[in-house]
């Protein structure tokens, strides 16, 4: 499929496709991308996110939809590095249904931010509510311009 053709000829997207369409032969080459690799790749994509600055702090807001808190995983990595997970699974059926047409996302949901300097990665908090996480990362205050030092001369 040429996403040229239809308007979408982003980067990210012709890369995904590319890396979706290896052949299984080619992933097990020295250089081929690993299965968890290319995993995480389509899971960020997939993750859409809206990311807000606000005077004091930044706020992350992220769609899980279906997934309880516990389901979520909010960390920093590398202390700079935002990392925000999840995953739908599948639900068991109950009783004989069959699906007619399955539409829903399941699979992992993922999205990776490198932290601003000014971040505190020490006070971050986290919210879930009806499907929508946000995540807020406060500012550092800024730092105190330095006063002048002053040095006693000494007479010799």
């Amino acid at each position: 499929m040429d996403f040229r053709i239809m308007g979408l000829d982003s980067p990210l997207l012709t890369a995904l496709h590319h890396i979706a369409d290896l052949p299984e032969e080619t992933e097990k080459t020295f250089n081929a991308p690993t299965r968890t690799y290319v995993r995480d790749t389509k899971a960020m994509a997939a993750t859409p996110a809206d990311v807000k600055e606000y005077p004091n702090s930044y706020v992350f807001v992220i769609d899980m939809p279906g997934l309880k808190s516990g389901d979520i995983k909010v960390q920093v990595e590398d202390d700079n590095v935002l990392l925000i997970s999840g995953e739908r699974k599948r639900e068991e059926e109950k009783d004989e249904a069959k699906y007619v047409r399955m539409e829903r996302r399941v699979g992992k949901f993922m999205r990776k931010f490198v932290l601003p300097e000014n971040a505190n990665a020490d006070a971050i908090s986290a919210v879930c509510q009806d499907g929508v996480l946000t995540v807020t990362v406060d500012k550092l205050p800024p730092p105190q311009p330095k006063k002048p030092k002053t040095i006693e001369v000494k007479i010799a």
